[in-house]
C-alpha cells in the first residue's frame, strides 16, 4: 500500500475518533478501536501481517494514537460545557 494512502487511512481514522469522541456517550470513542483491533487481527490471520512482532507493535502504537485522540475529544468536550454553563450563569446574573 503507498505510503500516501496509509497516511489518509490514519488521518481519516484519528479524525473519526477525535469526533466521536466530542459526542455526549464515552461510549462511541469504543467504536474505532474495536474495529482497529478487529483490522489487524484480519490482517494478521490471512498472513498480510507475517511477524509476530510487527502486529503487536502496530497494534499497541495504533490503540496508543486511538486512546490519545479519545482523551482530548473528552477534554474538549468537557471544555466547551463549562464554557457554556460559564455564559450560562453570566446570563443568570
Amino acid at each position: 500500500m503507498p505510503e500516501l494512502s496509509v497516511f489518509l487511512i490514519i488521518f481519516v481514522m484519528s479524525a473519526i475518533q477525535y469526533f466521536m469522541a466530542t459526542r455526549s456517550s464515552f461510549i462511541f470513542g469504543f467504536i474505532i478501536p474495536i474495529v482497529f483491533i478487529a483490522v489487524m487481527s484480519w490482517m494478521f490471520t490471512t498472513n498480510r501481517i507475517e511477524s509476530v512482532t510487527m502486529f503487536v507493535v502496530l497494534l499497541i502504537i495504533g490503540l496508543i494514537l486511538l486512546i490519545e485522540e479519545w482523551v482530548r475529544g473528552r477534554k474538549s468536550l468537557k471544555k466547551r460545557r463549562q464554557k457554556e454553563m460559564d455564559i450560562m450563569k453570566t446570563k443568570d446574573l
